[in-house]
């Protein structure tokens, strides 16, 4: 594998249905983005 990038990168994400970078947030908000889970939903097995 070739060497890591080592430059820092902006995470986008959606607040109120636009996209911001998380740079930008407050505290507060920076600190509950670092805490967020990824789900996943498996549609295989919904009801019909």
């Amino acid at each position: 594998m070739s060497s890591k990038c080592q430059k820092k990168t902006e995470v986008y994400s959606r607040v109120c249905g636009f996209f911001r970078p998380v740079q930008q947030w407050n505290k507060g908000k920076q600190e509950e983005f670092a805490q967020r889970r990824e789900y996943v939903v498996d549609h295989g097995n919904a009801e019909k």
